[in-house]
Formats: C-alpha cells, structure tokens, sequence
C-alpha cells in the first residue's frame, strides 16, 4: 500500500494509459479523482474498480482553466487534499506540416500542453498550502527524437519536458516535486490509430522487440508518486523499451 492514504487526480483517467493508473493507484491504497473529458465507460469501469467510495469522476476540460479549477475544488470538496496529480489527457491529430491546418495545430496545443498548465496551475495551491506534493506530467518518447506528420504532438511533448524541469526548480523549495514520464509505443487506443507498418518498425527498433502495455506506465507513475522517489525532482523517466537508446 504506497498510496495508502494518499489522493490523487488523474486526468484523462477512463482509458488506456490513465484507467490502467487509476486501477494501480487504487490497489496501492489511494483516492482518486478523474478527469476526463468523455465520460463513456465511467459506470463500467468504477463497478471492474468496486472502489466507488474512494473514486470520484468529473467532467473537464483541461484547456479551460475554469474547469481545471473546478475539478480541482471537487478533488477537495470530495477528500479533503491532493497529494498527486497526473497529467495525463492528450490528444493526436496528426498530419504532415504542409497539410496540417491551424485548428489541428491550436487543438493539440491547447489540451496537450495549455492543458497541463491549467491543471497544475489549479492544483499546486492546495500542495503548497499542506507542504508537499507531486506532479507528473505525460511527455512521450516523440519529444525526445521527433517523429514525422506529429508536428504539433511533438512540440506539446517536448514542451512538457521544459514545464516540468522549469516546475522542478520553482516548486521543489516547497516540498513538490515535478517530474516526467515519456512512453514509447504504448497499445491503446490511440496508437491503434496508427498504421501497421509504421508499428511494426518500432517494434523493429525497440531492443525488447515489442510494444508497451499501459501497465507500464502506470507503474512509472507509481514509483515516482510514492515516497520511494522521495529524492526525484525534475526528471524526465523513459519508459520505451530502449527505443531512444
């Protein structure tokens, strides 16, 4: 029991990488509260939890700062304090350059990267005031070495990279602390939007020779939540198989 008494926010928490955190987070002994922007599969997934006392699920979305706020006095109103918070909703819309179009452009940048300001902007406040805290924030094996038609993913990606060293430095005097965690391949369903080959080649290049599961990153979440990473502030943790190597 890491998180035994411990709350945590997760936003983008119904699917893929944030439900298999959540579902980590929950048998580690905490309370969470989701955000997500899409509540499908809500009542599915807090009877597969049988956790409903310790989950709460809000509607937001994280490019508005108002409800980022207000996500954050549920978190409260509902437990009382927020000891992690996870940014981890994102969004793709990929294209190459040429083709891309301002609105995919602005979209992603507004969830994948304004999102996480708001939402930590909302957040931080709370940890400072109980001194102390962590943010992890969803980067991507893509900041790190670039990747064709993502354009702007990567730039929200890498952008993460410097919000979190920047936060690192600025909150760590207060008892917070702000790291990253950056996935390669990992099977959801957004890199089932990808095609075959493109997947394949990865595979190819990755020295395990095969995809990430969410639980991966669930687990990189986990370690650098709980007190073991107590000494851990403003890294970046690749979870890829070796793919940047």
């Amino acid at each position: 029991m890491r998180l035994a008494g411990k709350v945590a926010v997760v936003t983008g928490g119904l699917g893929g990488i944030g439900k298999a955190t959540v579902q980590r987070f929950l048998e580690e002994g905490a309370r969470v509260v989701i955000g997500d922007f899409k509540l499908e599969g809500a009542e599915a997934a807090l009877s597969e939890w049988d956790a409903a006392d310790r989950v709460k699920i809000v509607q937001v979305d994280v490019a508005s700062p108002e409800q980022a706020r207000s996500m954050a006095e549920a978190a409260i109103a509902a437990f009382g304090r927020i000891d992690i918070l996870i940014n981890n909703a994102g969004i793709t819309i990929d294209g190459l350059l040429m083709k891309m179009e301002e609105q995919a452009w602005q979209k992603v940048i507004d969830v994948n990267l304004t999102g996480v300001f708001n939402c930590t902007k909302a957040v931080v406040p709370h940890m400072i005031e109980q001194g102390s805290g962590v943010v992890l924030n969803a980067s991507s094996v893509v900041a790190l070495y670039g990747n064709i038609g993502q354009t702007n993913y990567a730039a929200t990606k890498a952008g993460v990279i410097g919000l979190t060293k920047s936060w690192a430095k600025e909150f760590g005097p207060k008892g917070i602390r702000v790291n990253a965690v950056a996935p390669g391949f990992i099977m959801t369903d957004m890199t089932a939007k990808v095609p075959h080959k493109i997947l394949d080649t990865m595979v190819s290049k990755t020295p395990l020779r095969k995809l990430g599961q969410p639980e991966d990153i669930a687990a990189a979440y986990l370690f650098l939540a709980s007190d073991e990473a107590g000494y851990i502030n403003g890294t970046v943790l690749s979870v890829d198989g070796g793919l940047v190597i």
